[in-house]
């Protein structure tokens, strides 16, 4: 098979998919050039596995130049190109594989970019903790971002030794998430672990996501069977966390898979996902193709099913206010990167305006022509 050319990469997940990637890019023939698993992200800087050990990256001069914005750069998951330098345990990378997956979030405060949580992820583990903290619509929070990013989701309600009826929140959680597997777990009773077991396949990447205190890197610890993370205990007040894990790492666990832990966070904040919003609330959607009006706003139209669902309790009040505040959300995300887009054409053409009307002087001066 392909994937035989870098045997000891087939643990992080290098298979014939990615064998033949490599072999696509334009680098493929390059001399001491190989490819690499980002296997931890630490501002500019990467840890990554190649064949041989693992090493420390940065990326080139020219891949930062050119990179358009911050989900160019490589996140933890990815396989990238790296120039092996001789005699040191650094890398630089020149180039990333094309992404199969990727789980998404916009960029904390008013910037208007994307980044990239996690990469090239088969499974993503949506946790929830079975205490204070439980909330379904932050669920489907989650869900919206992970049907986007490709990967598929699976819902693990944590701490189940803290709750007296977990099924009723299996029951609650499969309403809200049609389709989608939910398992109660508990590493302090070491219960459901075995019924993890068909998603930790040798080679498989898995990403564990959601909010801090819900046990994210507890979980790793137990599956893992090791301490790989520190974990702190949360607050008694509101059942909340601190944030243990502090940077996104990726490790592999003994049946073989490879599970990427991420920080916690406060709030999930969507980027570009109108895909995976129809996903997550799918239900709902069927439920408008019945209305009686193709553009039924669902407020005071006769024969909207959706407000017949709604008064009939068969649709639940507070997933359909989700639906509307996400919907909300998108919407405004989508006018704020179109408006964007126009100020940075509008500042494009006066840069370029600018420099056609320079006279012999501004030439000069800027290196143009040669001085008399």
């Amino acid at each position: 098979m392909e994937n035989n050319n870098y045997p000891q990469l087939a643990a992080f997940g290098w298979n014939d998919y990615w064998q033949s990637a490599w072999r696509e890019s334009a680098l493929f023939d390059h001399k001491g050039y190989e490819p690499a698993r980002i296997v931890a992200q630490y501002s500019k800087q990467y840890r990554v596995i190649t064949e041989d050990s693992e090493k420390i990256a940065t990326v080139s001069g020219k891949y930062e130049f050119e990179a358009g914005g911050r989900s160019d750069f490589p996140a933890v998951g990815d396989w990238v190109i790296a120039q092996l330098l001789e005699g040191e345990q650094r890398v630089i990378i020149h180039a990333m594989l094309p992404r199969f997956s990727a789980m998404t979030r916009k960029e904390a405060g008013n910037v208007i970019d994307e980044q990239v949580i996690a990469s090239n992820i088969d499974t993503i583990f949506i946790t929830n903790a079975l205490n204070q903290d439980f909330n379904i619509r932050k669920i489907e929070r989650y869900l919206i971002a992970v049907w986007e990013s490709g990967a598929s989701p699976v819902v693990l309600l944590t701490k189940s030794d803290l709750c007296e009826d977990p099924d009723n929140k299996i029951a609650a959680v499969h309403n809200s998430a049609p389709g989608v597997p939910v398992h109660a777990v508990s590493a302090r009773l070491n219960k459901g672990k075995e019924e993890l077991a068909p998603y930790l396949l040798p080679g498989h990447t898995i990403a564990i996501a959601g909010s801090s205190g819900v046990g994210k890197s507890t979980l790793l610890n137990w599956l893992a069977e090791d301490t790989l993370q520190q974990v702190q205990d949360i607050r008694e007040s509101d059942a909340r966390g601190r944030h243990t894990t502090t940077h996104r790492e990726l490790f592999v666990l003994p049946p073989g898979a490879v599970m990427i832990d991420t920080p916690g966070m406060r709030e999930l904040q969507l980027w570009d996902a109108s895909d995976g919003w129809e996903m997550t609330f799918a239900d709902i959607a069927e439920l408008a193709t019945q209305c009686r009006f193709h553009n039924c706003s669902h407020e005071s139209e006769a024969g909207c099913a959706v407000k017949e669902a709604l008064e009939s309790g068969m649709l639940d009040l507070r997933r359909y206010a989700n639906y509307k505040k996400t919907e909300r959300e998108l919407a405004h995300l989508a006018r704020k990167e179109q408006a964007n887009s126009r100020k940075a054409v509008r500042k494009a053409g006066k840069q370029s305006s600018g420099k056609l009307k320079r006279g012999p002087h501004d030439r000069r001066r800027h290196g143009f022509i040669d001085p008399e």
